[in-house]
C-alpha cells in the first residue's frame, strides 16, 4: 500500500466514496489497512453499492484533511463482510462502538446490522495522483458584482 494512502486512512473518520457516480460522504473505521463502512436501512446510504458488489467493480475513495482539502484519492476493492465470518466478529463490534447516537447497546446494534445492513471493506488498489483532478471549479458568475467607481473628491487637487 502507498504510504500516503496508509497514513491518510489511519486518520480518516469520513471518506468520500463513489461507485462510478457522485461521491457520498460516509463515516468509516480504519483498521488493518482497510476502511470499513456500514450501509443500509437506518444507517448511511451508499447508492451504487449493490451494483458494485454484484459486478466486482472498484470504488473511488477520497480522503480529506481537517480543513477539507483532499489528501489522496484511490481506487479500492470493495468486499462485503458476511455476518457469519470471523472478520465480522472482529469488525462489527468496533464499528458499533464508533457509531454515534446508536440506539441500543453494542450487541443490539451488531444484531440489527446482521439482519438489515451491509458492512463492506475498502482496500486500496492504487493511488490516482492526477494533477488535473483537483475537483476545483471556477467561481460561478454572480449578479452582485459591480464596476468599481472612482473615489469621490470634494475639492480639486492642483498639481504643481
Amino acid at each position: 500500500m502507498n504510504p500516503l494512502v496508509e497514513e491518510a486512512s489511519k486518520k480518516a473518520a469520513i471518506a468520500w466514496v463513489a461507485f462510478g457516480g457522485p461521491a457520498y460522504a460516509v463515516w468509516c473505521l480504519p483498521l488493518e489497512g482497510k476502511l470499513y463502512v456500514v450501509a443500509g436501512p437506518g444507517e448511511q446510504d451508499l447508492p451504487g453499492l449493490a451494483d458494485a458488489l454484484a459486478a466486482d467493480a472498484p470504488a473511488t475513495v477520497s480522503l480529506r484533511g481537517d480543513h477539507g482539502g483532499r489528501i489522496v484519492a484511490f481506487d479500492a476493492t470493495v468486499t462485503e463482510i458476511h455476518s457469519n465470518g470471523t472478520e465480522w466478529e472482529a469488525v462489527a463490534p468496533q464499528l458499533a462502538q464508533k457509531r454515534l447516537n446508536a440506539s441500543g447497546t453494542t450487541d443490539e446494534v451488531v444484531t440489527r446490522w446482521a439482519e438489515t445492513c451491509t458492512i463492506i471493506s475498502l482496500e486500496a488498489r492504487e493511488t490516482v495522483p492526477t494533477a488535473d483532478d483537483s475537483e476545483a471549479t471556477a467561481p460561478r458568475p454572480a449578479s452582485v458584482l459591480r464596476e468599481t467607481r472612482k473615489p469621490f473628491r470634494l475639492h480639486k487637487v492642483k498639481k504643481r
